[in-house]
């Protein structure tokens, strides 16, 4: 969810979609960014996978769970600060593949979210050696975290369309910013004390 609830270019075309086209419009271009999401966090797992010795290493997972949390603060902070701007739509709805592939495209069109993935998946040691399993769960909850996002994201937007505005939006960027800033303090605290949830 951290992957796709911040309101980018992609979330705020989400609630634009839904708002003037309706919620199953909406939907679909969250499922497009989902998929986006869940091939870049593919990327990044195998890329991880390669260098598998140099990340098992304790000193070295101390320095990249250190980093992660500076990261994952940075990202809470630059979404806490953004401000959304809502843009006129086509007044044509297109058909929903059209919708979907744009979500899409729209997320794909931004590999800096491999940075967004390098930190979680380095706080949370994600890329677990010998544990294919646990990786696969690991990717599906990545796509289902974000479709769950969306999910309500769309609900709401839609049971609130009369009163859902750039206000609404922006409040939604500074929660989610908060709460991403304090997990990665957490999680910089846990590091630092030595404290682990594994």
């Amino acid at each position: 969810m951290v992957a796709s609830a911040p309101m980018g270019p992609v979330g705020v075309l989400t609630i634009q979609r839904t708002l003037n086209k309706g919620r199953w419009y909406g939907l679909v271009t969250g499922l497009g960014a989902a998929l986006s999401d869940m091939i870049y966090a593919l990327i990044t797992g195998v890329g991880m996978s390669f260098v598998i010795e140099f990340i098992e290493n304790p000193r070295t997972m101390y320095v990249l769970q250190l980093a992660g949390s500076v990261l994952l603060f940075v990202f809470g902070w630059y979404t806490f600060r953004t401000k959304p701007q809502l843009r006129e739509t086509s007044k044509n709805k297109g058909t929903l593949a059209h919708n979907y592939l744009t979500g899409f495209l729209v997320t794909f069109s931004n590999p800096l979210i491999i940075f967004l993935f390098l930190a979680l998946f380095a706080r949370f040691t994600f890329v677990v050696p010998e544990h294919l399993g646990q990786q696969i769960l690991g990717y599906i909850s990545i796509f289902l975290g974000a479709m769950l996002w969306w999910y309500g994201l769309t609900y709401i937007v839609d049971k609130l369309r009369t009163t859902f505005d750039i206000q609404r939006i922006g409040l939604i960027n500074r929660i989610i910013g908060m709460i991403v800033m304090v997990v990665s303090i957490l999680g910089l605290l846990s590091t630092l004390l030595g404290l682990t949830l594994y």
